[in-house]
């Protein structure tokens, strides 16, 4: 059955969060930390601090839409809420 993850990640060079999607968060959080994405290239230490699952790729890219509003105090509720399925 295919999942598909909306993730944050942080980095603390940069104190600047990214949220993004992706059907492999692991692979993805290296290409980050690769410079391989444009975006997030400025800095190579970012961690995986939040992942939330979804059934369909809609559902998923809905949730990413929504996230890139939050503010840093929002993700922080987030980051401690039930539906971050980092354990740890």
């Amino acid at each position: 059955m295919e999942a598909y993850f909306v993730y944050i990640i942080y980095s603390q060079s940069g104190d600047c969060y990214y949220k993004g999607f992706s059907e492999n968060p692991e692979k993805r959080l290296l290409q980050h930390n690769n410079k391989e994405s444009r975006y997030t290239s400025k800095h190579c230490d970012w961690i995986l601090i939040y992942l939330e699952r979804f059934e369909t790729k809609r559902e998923a890219l809905i949730r990413e839409k929504g996230l890139k509003k939050y503010s840093k105090m929002q993700i922080g509720e987030l980051i401690k809420s039930p539906k971050n399925i980092i354990v740890g």
